[in-house]
């Protein structure tokens, strides 16, 4: 044979295969039931279903895990430009279309029935899904606060899981060390355009409130005759006005923070707020195409808890789980709002009014929202140009 149909054949040896690239004679080895006997040297059925489908579960938690890194890495610069936003979304969006799959995926699962699952679960010992490492950095990644937990799920109680495992542990210790995603969310929340500055938007949305919702409820107040009607409208308004007031007053805002039932900071609310209502605007569409991500994460996020305690419920009903957790009333208890991440977004609409009362933009913020400038020298330049070119033509 010649030397160059030596080097071809060479070359197409090293060629990557599908089974090689992709590790799939390994890969489909990654099973090792253990109900297995001499008699059953394969174990019982149900259990490779069993397994197969958590390895699934957990290969797709690693390419959540991908996405979310590469939205923090990018969230985490100083300024985030515009262009790099549109990664953040397209990732964003990856990580729900993977998230629907999970929610999804449970339903194989659910072709395995209660008698099924006794076949091998009392070769589970003390395991449990509680040791999913990777769920709990996802969790804590996104932004799912230590005190929040539940006593059975606290911080912890997670971290002795894995007392044998030292790298995830580590590894969990270190991500929760680290900014997460509602952390980074809200600083850049908080520097939007005209929270601050000239247009100073909570002051004009208070005074839109007052004109526009709480000034006609009174009308109606005093112009009704009828007892009954006039008490319903007078706790319609106290309810209202108590509601506008947690958002305005900066002090009831962060006792609310405090309970646990506000996420964000006094300032991010308001960027949250602002960014809604002139969604329009172009340095604000991929801003609210985020944030209405960031709310179907959450809530995909709570569809899974939900599927996942309904199937556990139907499992093994009222048991103790195998981790030594109380089972389904554990996992019915994630579904409470103490476990929405991103709970400040589903709020937002109390305090949304309708367009046409939204504060009018001055000129200067209509220049700002109109191109989104990474410089700050840049867009003074840019509006010391537009301020010219406006006196020109007074």
């Amino acid at each position: 044979m010649s030397a160059s149909n030596d080097d071809s054949v060479a070359g197409a040896t090293q060629k990557p295969h599908y089974l090689s690239y992709l590790k799939i004679l390994e890969l489909i080895q990654l099973r090792d039931p253990l109900s297995k006997t001499p008699e059953k040297p394969e174990g019982e059925h149900e259990e490779h279903l069993f397994i197969l489908i958590h390895q699934v579960y957990e290969l797709w938690f690693k390419q959540i895990l991908h996405e979310l890194d590469s939205i923090l890495k990018i969230l985490a610069a100083e300024t985030v430009k515009p262009s790099r936003m549109f990664l953040v979304n397209s990732r964003a969006r990856r990580i729900i279309v993977i998230q629907k799959i999970l929610v999804e995926q449970i339903k194989v699962l659910e072709t395995m029935t209660p008698l099924d699952f006794l076949d091998f679960r009392h070769c589970l010992a003390q395991s449990s899904g509680f040791e999913s490492h990777q769920f709990r950095l996802i969790e804590t990644k996104l932004g799912l606060q230590k005190q929040l937990r539940r006593a059975e799920g606290s911080w912890e109680s997670i971290l002795s899981k894995f007392k044998h495992y030292p790298k995830q542990a580590k590894e969990l210790d270190e991500a929760a060390k680290q900014p997460s995603l509602l952390d980074l969310v809200d600083r850049w929340l908080a520097g939007m355009p005209g929270i601050d500055g000239e247009f100073q938007f909570l002051q004009k949305y208070c005074e839109a409130v007052e004109k526009n919702v709480l000034e006609p409820l009174k009308k109606d107040i005093e112009s009704e005759t009828d007892p009954e009607t006039r008490d319903h409208r007078w706790r319609k308004y106290k309810n209202q006005n108590a509601m506008f007031q947690q958002l305005i007053d900066k002090t009831k805002h962060e006792e609310l923070q405090k309970q646990g039932r506000r996420r964000l900071s006094h300032k991010a609310i308001q960027g949250a707020l602002l960014i809604s209502l002139y969604r329009e605007e172009p340095r604000f569409q991929p801003a609210y195409q985020f944030i209405s991500l960031l709310t179907e994460i959450d809530n995909l996020l709570m569809h899974w808890r939900h599927n996942h305690s309904l199937f556990v419920h139907r499992m093994i009903g009222d048991k103790m789980g195998t981790g030594g957790s109380p089972g389904y009333r554990y996992l019915h208890d994630t579904i409470r709002e103490d476990y929405r991440i991103f709970l400040d977004f589903f709020n937002l609409s109390s305090y949304m009014i309708p367009r046409w009362h939204a504060p009018k933009l001055s000129q200067e913020m209509k220049d700002k929202l109109a191109v989104h400038f990474t410089d700050p020298e840049e867009e003074r330049r840019f509006a010391e140009r537009r301020l010219a070119a406006t006196k020109e033509n007074e």
